[in-house]
């Protein structure tokens, strides 16, 4: 009987306040009414503003008051269940929950589930201020992205055909947290639980920056085979609605979010301000089109005179180089020749000084005891020896890489892409040794031999080299050189391959245009590698850019084997 008239009651007080046009009211229904099956209500127990457990213990949140007003309007007996959403989600799958007061509808849901649906959710890609900037979720490929087990974004990447590494978490503040320390790429989690938890946990540095997907519907899920339960939990939300209950919940808990509108008087000197602005653009558009094109007629004037003013100064540079050469060279020759004949000398000589310290007793020569001196002095002679040798050969090197352009030009000599690659290794060998202490040299047996300037094809390799040296930010990083021969094409390979910094789309596909360059502020001028791409091209070969930012380059050269007579 008890239940009939609080049953009574809380219709008799609905009909009253639709009568006299009252927004609001409060029905509790009684906790533990006789006879009344006590339902179990699920959700997430850290979603705010939705629903979650606060610092006091209690169950509260937009979802938790909107179950709690149904329960008193419609006089049913619930439990409110927070935990883990991958948890919650668990045990509603296995029948211990009857009801989830806040779910997405998703397609892949909707064939599981019957659903009410109270408000809108969207999903939102967050970022830190210093990520890449991103639009769409499909550029999300290739990215580290950090979603809630579980939740329906999980389901939607995950079922993807996106290359995505997802990085499952317990709740949205987790997700958040990680992408704030600097861990991870992105975060996508729901829109509005993302502005509540950035703001409460003082997440200065991270931003919604793209949503994930439209609009979705969100609210009370069920068993398909419980129609009645969600009808009772739809009847209630119908009559919150009309009573303006459900707006004041949403207000409380929502308002705060929202973006204040503007005014009228805003609105208006808005649209002034705008029209002005439109006004101020089609008056200097026409100035604006004249400057750039004045601007772009300049930089090609300095691109041209960059342009000479690099090549007179690698002649300069070429004769410096040959000079200073040759003067290395006749010292390093006298060396060489000599060591061989002072060696033989000593070793005349001993016999003597055998018979002298056999006579005298033990003898210091230089400071040192005879015996010793006997074994040291012909070790020495022959480690001069052989670093002189290592000398002619770096000024050799130098010799053949200052080669004149017009010389080179002439030369189609019969190469050995190998023989190059190992002498432009030997130039650059400091700047490898300090920039990396894994270089891995794989050429291989017997390459077949193809026309060229050497002196030309060299100065490429150098120039590659140096730039895999410079890409890379640890000495535990590897630089890869590999050369082979590729039968279909009938051409010669060598690549050049480091595993540092990369190189942005956007850039690579400027990498050879004279001048275009990033490392301006360290003094690089853009032409290292448009030259080297002339060099190719002169060689009818192909220079080929692989990259992946933050994980490395492949540079790829390839030679042909038969030219054309005029191809130098």
């Amino acid at each position: 009987m008890l239940i009939h008239q609080n049953t009574w009651f809380c219709a008799l007080k609905l009909c009253l306040i639709a009568l006299l046009g009252i927004n609001t009211f409060t029905c509790h229904a009684q906790a533990n009414l006789t006879g009344s099956k006590q339902i179990i209500v699920g959700g997430d127990f850290n979603y705010p503003p939705y629903e979650f457990i606060n610092e006091d213990g209690e169950l509260t949140g937009y979802n938790v008051e909107l179950s709690q007003e149904i329960a008193a309007v419609m006089g049913l007996n619930i439990k409110i269940k927070l935990m883990p959403w991958a948890e919650i989600r668990a045990e509603f799958d296995r029948g211990s929950v009857d009801i989830l007061q806040g779910m997405a509808a998703t397609p892949e849901r909707t064939d599981l589930y019957n659903f009410s649906p109270h408000t809108f959710v969207n999903h939102s890609i967050f970022a830190r201020n210093n990520s890449p900037k991103i639009s769409h979720y499909s550029e999300l490929e290739n990215y580290r992205v950090i979603v809630q087990n579980s939740g329906s974004a999980f389901d939607m990447l995950n079922d993807s055909d996106l290359n995505i590494t997802l990085i499952p978490v317990e709740t949205h503040a987790d997700a958040l947290r990680l992408l704030a320390s600097g861990r991870y790429d992105f975060a996508v989690v729901s829109n509005l639980p993302g502005l509540y938890l950035s703001k409460k946990l003082g997440l200065s540095n991270i931003t919604a920056i793209s949503n994930l997907e439209r609009n979705r519907l969100y609210g009370y899920a069920t068993k398909t085979a419980d129609k009645a339960l969600l009808s009772q939990f739809t009847q209630g939300l119908a009559i919150l609605k009309n009573t303006g209950r459900q707006q004041e919940i949403y207000d409380k808990w929502f308002g705060p979010l929202k973006v204040s509108p503007w005014s009228k008087a805003g609105i208006a000197a808005g649209i002034f301000v705008v029209v002005l602005l439109l006004v101020s653009i089609i008056v200097i558009i026409w100035n604006k089109a004249l400057r750039k094109k004045v601007e772009s007629r300049t930089k090609e004037l300095q691109a041209q005179q960059l342009q000479l003013l690099h090549a007179d100064k690698m002649a300069s540079l070429g004769v410096l180089v040959s000079g200073v050469a040759h003067e290395i060279n006749n010292p390093c020759s006298i060396l060489t020749l000599n060591f061989p004949f002072i060696k033989e000398a000593f070793e005349d000589a001993s016999e003597i000084l055998d018979e002298y310290q056999a006579q005298q007793g033990d003898l210091l020569i230089a400071g040192v005891s005879y015996n010793r001196f006997k074994k040291m002095l012909p070790e020495t002679l022959d480690d001069m020896h052989i670093a002189s040798n290592k000398v002619k050969g770096i000024v050799e090197d130098l010799k053949s890489f200052a080669v004149k352009g017009e010389t080179a030009h002439e030369k189609t000599d019969s190469l050995d892409l190998n023989l190059l690659a190992n002498r432009s290794i030997r130039l650059v060998a400091n700047q490898i040794k300090s920039s990396t202490n894994h270089l891995e040299v794989n050429l291989a047996n017997a390459l077949p031999a193809f026309k060229g300037s050497g002196s030309r094809i060299e100065q490429v390799i150098v120039n590659l080299i140096l730039n895999a040296c410079q890409a890379l930010e640890d000495k535990n990083q590897k630089i890869i050189i590999t050369s082979y021969f590729h039968s279909k094409q009938n051409n010669v390979v060598l690549t050049i391959e480091d595993q540092g910094i990369g190189i942005d789309q956007q850039h690579l596909i400027k990498l050879t245009d004279p001048f275009y360059t990033t490392k301006r502020q360290a003094g690089g001028t853009g032409l290292g590698l448009s030259v080297s791409a002339g060099i190719v091209a002169d060689h009818q070969g192909l220079l080929t850019f692989k990259s992946t930012l933050g994980k490395g380059t492949k540079v790829k050269l390839s030679l042909p084997l038969l030219q054309q007579e005029n191809a130098l």
